[in-house]
């Protein structure tokens, strides 16, 4: 099955090039930009009718943290699959025998959306099934194509230490987040095999930091083996 993942579009989705003979698209979240979710509602509704237009069988997406119309229910799950799209939300589906679990949730940063402590992401995390074949999360594990600079301009890693200990003591074929963007000298976009695990990490966030307007990743291609 020939899978595209990408995510963190925040309205430039028509910037993309949507791959041809694909099978199923995956979006990790953060379609949008405003923490108001009237002006959201606006922004995610533009979103979900360019995805239901794109000529693909399966159809996946999450929230991310800039998804307030999503977290304050304005868009709903039935909103978003009446547009023929799959939303998942700490939930599973099953698509031609492979068992996909998705969720928005990501490490509190500011005052944004789908956000919890730290030391309670483990208590989402531990509901990620063991047979779960492609995991989908907003957020990156730790450790794993999520450099970011802090507010002194430090380099430093982003990603949910609680979920990459759960993913440790998984056998997840794929992995697929964004969240953290390309940002200046660093690139997080694209896909990273760890020597001692057989899972694959997809970063599909597809904007730099501080270049919005301009593509710097068109997403990853996944050819899954069933």
């Amino acid at each position: 099955m020939k899978i595209w993942h990408f995510g963190d579009s925040h309205t430039y989705h028509g910037l993309l090039d949507i791959p041809k003979n694909i099978d199923m698209i995956i979006f990790s979240g953060d379609a949008t930009n405003p923490l108001n979710p009237v002006l959201n509602e606006i922004e995610m509704l533009n979103f979900l009718h360019w995805f239901a237009l794109i000529d693909c069988r399966y159809k996946i997406m999450i929230a991310g943290n800039h998804d307030s119309s999503i977290e304050k229910n304005r868009v709903t799950k039935k909103t978003i699959e009446e547009y023929g799209i799959i939303y998942l939300e700490n939930e599973e589906v099953i698509i031609e025998g492979i068992k996909i679990w998705g969720s928005p949730y990501c490490p509190t940063f500011g005052n944004w959306c789908f956000m919890k402590n730290r030391n309670k992401l483990d208590k989402i995390w531990r509901h990620i099934p063991e047979d779960t074949d492609i995991l989908v999360t907003h957020t990156p594990p730790k450790g794993i194509l999520d450099y970011s600079h802090d507010y002194n301009n430090y380099v430093e890693r982003c990603g949910c230490s609680a979920l990459m200990k759960r993913i440790l003591n998984l056998n997840i074929k794929y992995h697929l987040f964004g969240h953290i963007h390309n940002n200046k000298d660093i690139i997080n976009a694209g896909t990273m095999k760890l020597s001692i695990l057989d899972t694959i990490f997809s970063n599909g966030s597809i904007l730099t930091d501080g270049k919005f307007g301009k593509l710097t990743s068109n997403g990853n291609i996944i050819n899954y083996k069933k």
